[in-house]
């Protein structure tokens, strides 16, 4: 059964705001990563309340001029998912950024690099006996979830404008339950989704958001090679990853924020 081809153009949910051809949000769900980055993030917000589900706290306010809630959930696919139906059921939020670290698997990608998804797939998704590509969740019609035209080019921008000294590059991501530190797992990988870069949240930010019709984005700071040296280069990078990731996001609600009237 081959995988159908992704569809760009997903019935927006009724509380977006439309300027021309672009979406403009009216509330943004920032899910972060890091306890620096939400926090530094949460010190910037004009908070109006905090609300406490599945043991992950969410902040409300403005950000940058913008409404959005701030969260940090926890680490793999799970809480990932239940983050995402938190802030649609009970925020109903209109757009997601999700941001984080990774592990390169692009060459041309070095450890503080930025990359802002085209679109994100899962990796430990496998059901090829039964006539699914890998990757393919079984009953949905893509294979790799899209992220939002507009959410990329405002990230690409913010990008340039406070981080002009990294290399930003847009591609795929690759998520899975499994912190990849091989070279030889990595190689796999690489081969068979021929992503840029690999985590442990994105594709279910991205499938949550996908289901509920919500636009996209996933940002990831590159913090070590996926590979044998992983485990070495990822702690000394994580707390500069965190405040770069902040300073992106602040930026981007910024953006967002003078589109939105």
């Amino acid at each position: 059964m081959a995988a159908m081809p992704v569809n760009m153009s997903a019935d927006a949910p009724a509380n977006m705001r439309a300027e021309g051809s672009a979406v403009m949000p009216a509330k943004l769900g920032i899910i972060g990563a890091m306890e620096v980055e939400v926090e530094t993030l949460r010190s910037h917000m004009a908070v109006t309340k905090c609300l406490s589900r599945a043991g992950m706290d969410f902040w409300e306010g403005e950000l940058a001029g913008l409404p959005a809630v701030v969260v940090r959930c926890g680490v793999g696919k799970v809480n990932a998912s239940l983050c995402v139906q938190i802030l649609a059921d009970l925020f109903q939020v209109t757009h997601i950024v999700n941001t984080g670290v990774a592990g390169s698997l692009n060459p041309a990608l070095d450890i503080g690099d930025i990359v802002i998804s085209r679109d994100v797939i899962h990796h430990d998704m496998d059901v090829a006996p039964l006539g699914y590509e890998p990757g393919q969740v079984p009953g949905l019609p893509v294979l790799a979830f899209p992220g939002d035209p507009e959410l990329i080019r405002t990230a690409s921008l913010a990008c340039a404008q406070e981080l002009p000294m990294l290399n930003t590059r847009i591609g795929r991501v690759i998520s899975g339950d499994q912190f990849i530190s091989g070279r030889e797992v990595k190689k796999r990988l690489t081969a068979a989704f021929g992503g840029d870069c690999t985590e442990m949240e994105g594709a279910a930010v991205a499938q949550g958001a996908y289901l509920n019709g919500i636009p996209f984005v996933i940002l990831r700071a590159i913090s070590d090679k996926a590979d044998d040296s992983a485990t070495e280069d990822y702690p000394v990078f994580e707390q500069k990853a965190a405040v770069r990731c902040a300073r992106l996001v602040e930026a981007l609600a910024a953006r967002l924020g003078r589109k939105t009237l």
